[in-house]
């Protein structure tokens, strides 16, 4: 299994905006030179955390991004899906997907066990303890 850099620039784009502390948030080119993300691929990201709710924009001139909900409300599994649903197998999110599925699959337990077995992991981390683990000077907002 691979995480995406969707995800993987995700989470990084949401720890850059959970250490900004300005209450005018932080702007889309500082998250970018700070993570060197490209300005064009950092859109991606944004525009998808902003679907998902897990950010907002600052109203006002020359505002930046903060976090729509505390970081102990967002969990990697909000972050992970807000790029791509977790699919471990076809046959498991599309039961119709594969002929023996309908029979007694050996494998289909496994890959049900995993899947869920995943997902909590993801679902029982959120970003304050992503950041707790984070050494402080590395999330400065500028």
């Amino acid at each position: 299994m691979k995480i995406n850099t969707k995800i993987r620039y995700g989470l990084r784009t949401m720890i850059e905006i959970a250490g900004c502390l300005d209450p005018d948030g932080i702007l889309q080119k500082d998250i970018a030179k700070n993570q060197n993300i490209s300005v064009k691929y950092l859109d991606y990201i944004i525009s998808a955390l902003k679907l998902k709710g897990l950010i907002m924009k600052v109203k006002g001139t020359g505002s930046g991004y903060k976090l729509a909900r505390p970081t102990a409300e967002i969990t990697m599994l909000d972050i992970y899906t807000a790029f791509e649903p977790v699919l471990v197998v076809q046959c498991i999110a599309n039961e119709t997907y594969c002929e023996r599925s309908s029979l007694c699959c050996k494998a289909n337990l496994y890959w049900k066990q995993f899947y869920k077995q995943f997902v909590d992991m993801l679902a029982n981390r959120n970003l304050e303890q992503i950041m707790q683990e984070t050494e402080d000077d590395c999330f400065q907002c500028v």
